[in-house]
């Protein structure tokens, strides 16, 4: 069956199944904030053969990976989903069974976070694409902004960096990774196609900041941050910029995965954890009397990488193996649009 074989109104009812009754249905969806809470939006969008292809993705990881992303973005901003709608662009030809397989996938990720599909569109398209605008909310001394970090801050990331590029190399070129055990394969793979929103550090840090309270002037909490989905480089450099501020990142630091370290020498997963992205972890910057203390409660693979300095530049530094080596960290490796 095809889309053309259903039309539009035949599409939106098939679809109508994924979101709450009481939601859906109007020209608009109403999502009720609790007082002093602020929202949160942000949209994504996918382009077949941009972001996606069938060669690497089923639709199921598809829409797993379409709703991990918004979902990672709210998570970035400390934010708590609410709800996404979904702006759906098909062919005439496109199965219906991909879609429906999309919207299950884009389900049973958002079910983990108790977020309901509250809304959406359906238009032709030339090329299949998929657009999510996600929904949170938080409280305002709560919301993490690019913009705060401070000299002296710690860098921290909330788990491994790379192994979502080598999942993509592994699907991309099936004949690659013959050293790979079947356990190291799967787990790259799976980091490419079912990331997970961290979602789950923020409690953590709630719990930290209200045990260690720290200043907040203006509404602005002293904690700098952003997901890495476009690269640990991205996000480190990103922020620096945002804060006008530079850093040190200690390369013997950034964490690996053992499967990603199996997979490719050691320089080569340097490279991927920097520039490869899609890892979908936190990069966090700050006060160095709570970095510690926040790495200790999250899984061991969270790490403190660095440090935010005075100076403008972002420097890769080897203090362990070589005092003199310093390069710099730039985006011009990372992905791209234009």
């Amino acid at each position: 069956m095809q889309i053309r074989d259903i039309g539009e109104q035949g599409l939106l009812q098939r679809l109508q199944r994924f979101c709450p009754d009481e939601i859906v249905g109007d020209d608009a969806a109403v999502l009720r904030l609790q007082p002093g809470y602020e929202l949160v939006v942000t949209t994504d969008m996918l382009v077949d053969g941009v972001h996606f292809s069938d060669r690497t993705t089923s639709p199921q990881d598809t829409g797993w990976r379409a709703a991990a992303a918004n979902l990672s973005d709210l998570a970035a901003m400390g934010a708590s989903p609410l709800g996404i709608t979904v702006g759906l662009g098909v062919t005439g030809d496109t199965e219906v069974s991909w879609v429906e397989q999309v919207y299950e996938g884009m389900s049973e990720c958002l079910g983990q976070y108790n977020t309901p599909i509250v809304g959406g569109d359906v238009v032709r398209s030339p090329v299949v694409t998929l657009s999510i605008t996600a929904f949170g909310e938080v409280t305002p001394n709560r919301i993490i902004r690019r913009s705060a970090a401070q000299p002296g801050y710690a860098i921290v990331v909330t788990g491994v960096h790379g192994s979502s590029r080598a999942g993509l190399e592994l699907l991309l070129n099936p004949e690659l990774g013959n050293n790979l055990s079947d356990r190291d394969r799967n787990i790259l793979i799976q980091a490419h196609q079912r990331p997970k929103p961290r979602l789950d550090v923020l409690p953590i840090l709630w719990d930290i900041l209200d045990n260690y309270p720290l200043p907040i002037t203006h509404y602005q909490l002293p904690i700098a941050g952003m997901d890495s989905s476009d690269g640990l480089a991205d996000g480190i450099v990103q922020i620096c910029r945002a804060s006008g501020v530079g850093a040190v990142v200690e390369r013997s630091h950034i964490p690996l995965s053992d499967s990603l370290l199996n997979f490719v020498s050691a320089e080569q997963a340097l490279n991927w954890a920097l520039y490869g992205g899609e890892d979908f972890e936190l990069v966090l910057c700050i006060p160095p009397e709570i970095a510690g203390k926040f790495v200790e409660e999250l899984d061991k693979k969270a790490a403190i990488i660095g440090k935010i300095n005075a100076e403008k530049t972002v420097n890769l530094v080897d203090i362990n193996n070589n005092y003199n080596y310093k390069k710099k960290i730039n985006l011009n490796q990372g992905f791209q649009h234009f």
